[in-house]
C-alpha cells in the first residue's frame, strides 16, 4: 500500500485528539493524587476531627521534603561547574573548556539556583519536576522618526523586511542647481518601526499541571505525545511572529482546565478579570507546545515534529520538524517502565495521617487530665 503524504487538515485532526487523550489522562488519573499530595504538603490531611476535640496536624510530609531538598541541591551546587563538558579527543579541549563556560553562564543567568529548588520540590511533592530549555524567538521594536529625506533615501530606508511604515507625509520642494535652473522635488517625513531579534536560551520550571504526556508513555525519549501548555497574552504572541489572522477565533485560558490544580500551588485564587483590559493584546489565550512523530510526507518514516496549537480547541498555529524534545524530567522514586512513579510525599502521606492521629491522642488526652469534665446527677447529694 502506498502510503500519501498528510494534508493540514488531517495533521491537525491527528495531533488533536492525542493532545486531547493526553491531556484527559492527566487530569482522571494524576491530577488527583497530585492535589492530595500538595494539601498535606501545606499541612492538611483527611482523617477527621470532632468538635471539641484537637484538630493538630503532624506535618510530616513537610518536614521530609524541607530537610532533603537542601542536601540535593548541595549534589549540584558545591561546585563552581554546575555543568561540565569532557573532551574526548586532545583537539575538543578548547571547545569543551569555552562549551562549559558558556552553558555555566546561561545557567546562572537562568536563576538556576531556583530552577533547582522548583524541580526538586515538583518531583518530591508531585511525582515529576519538568525543566524545560529552549530558545526563545522574539522581537523587540524600536521605533524612529526621520525627516526631509529624498526620495533614494526613503526608498533605502524603508526597503528592508523588518522595517515598517507607522507614518508618512511627502512634501514638495524646490531647489536649484549651479546654474540656478530651479528643481521640483519630494520631501519625506516619516515615523518607522525596526523589528529587531531578541531571542535567547531560556530555562524554566514548568508546574506540572501544564505538563501533558500520552498513558503509555515511558520516558521523554519513548512517547507518542508529550507537551506543555500555559497561558501567553496576545501581545507574547505577536512578538513571536504570529498574526492577528493566525489568532482569530481563538479563546480559552489555562483557568479552563487546571483551576483547582493552580489554586492548590498558589494557596489563593487568581481573579482572570485582571486580565481582561481595555488593551486587547493583554487578553491570555492558553498555548499548547506538542511533540509528535508522524510520517506528514508520506515517507514511510515518522518525523519528530513541533506543533503549536491555540485555544481549548488547539487550533494548529505551526508544525515544524523537531531535533529533540525540550524537557527534562526529575523523580524521586521511578516506577520501572511507566513515566510516572511516586513522589517523597506519596511515600510519607500514611506516616502523617499515623503521626497526626496519635499527636491529638496525646493532646486529647492531656486536656481531659488537666482539665476534667464534671457530671452532675439529678436527685444525688453528695
Amino acid at each position: 500500500m502506498k502510503i500519501e503524504p498528510m494534508d493540514d487538515m488531517t495533521v491537525e485532526g491527528i495531533i488533536q485528539k492525542a493532545v486531547q487523550d493526553a491531556v484527559d489522562f492527566i487530569e482522571a488519573e494524576i491530577e488527583e493524587p497530585r492535589i492530595r499530595s500538595q494539601r498535606y504538603y501545606d499541612g492538611e490531611v483527611d482523617i477527621g476531627y470532632e468538635d471539641g476535640r484537637s484538630r493538630v496536624v503532624a506535618t510530616k510530609c513537610r518536614e521530609v521534603v524541607k530537610s532533603l531538598k537542601p542536601s540535593i541541591q548541595r549534589i549540584f551546587l558545591s561546585t563552581d561547574k554546575v555543568v561540565e563538558f569532557v573532551p574526548r579527543m586532545p583537539e575538543d579541549v578548547k571547545m569543551c573548556e569555552q562549551m562549559t563556560e558558556y552553558a555555566n553562564y546561561k545557567f546562572m543567568q537562568n536563576d538556576g539556583y531556583r530552577l533547582l529548588n522548583d524541580v526538586f520540590q515538583d518531583a518530591m511533592v508531585k511525582k515529576t519536576g519538568i525543566a524545560k530549555v529552549m530558545f526563545e524567538e522574539k522581537f523587540k521594536s524600536e521605533i524612529y522618526t526621520v525627516t526631509n529625506l529624498s526620495d533614494d533615501e526613503y526608498n533605502f530606508l524603508v526597503e528592508p523586511d523588518d522595517i515598517e511604515v507607522l507614518e508618512h507625509s511627502e512634501t514638495q520642494t524646490i531647489d536649484f542647481d549651479a546654474d540656478g535652473v530651479e528643481i521640483a522635488g519630494v520631501s519625506h517625513d516619516a515615523t518607522i518601526k525596526k523589528n529587531i531579534p531578541d531571542g535567547d536560551i531560556n530555562i524554566m520550571s514548568i508546574p506540572p499541571e501544564e505538563f501533558f504526556v500520552d498513558r503509555n508513555a515511558r520516558s521523554v525519549d519513548d512517547f507518542f505525545v508529550i507537551g506543555h501548555r500555559t497561558d501567553c497574552t496576545v501581545g507574547d504572541l505577536l512578538a513571536m511572529g504570529y498574526d492577528h489572522d493566525d489568532l482569530h477565533g481563538i479563546e480559552g485560558s489555562m483557568a479552563t482546565f487546571q483551576a483547582e490544580a493552580e489554586f492548590e500551588r498558589r494557596n489563593y485564587a487568581t481573579d482572570d478579570d485582571d486580565d481582561e483590559s481595555a488593551d486587547p493584546t493583554s487578553k491570555k489565550i492558553v498555548i499548547t507546545e506538542a511533540y509528535m512523530k508522524i510520517d506528514k510526507e508520506g515517507t514511510g518514516q515518522p518525523m519528530l515534529y513541533q506543533f503549536i496549537l491555540g485555544g481549548t480547541n488547539y487550533k494548529m498555529l505551526s508544525c515544524e520538524l523537531a531535533d529533540e524534545v525540550p524537557f527534562a524530567i526529575f523523580e524521586v522514586d521511578p516506577e520501572p517502565h511507566a513515566f510516572f512513579g511516586s513522589s517523597l510525599v506519596d511515600l510519607v502521606i500514611d506516616d502523617q495521617d499515623a503521626a497526626t492521629a496519635m499527636l491529638r491522642g496525646v493532646l486529647d488526652n492531656v486536656a481531659l487530665t488537666n482539665n476534667p469534665g464534671l457530671e452532675i446527677i439529678d436527685g444525688q447529694v453528695s
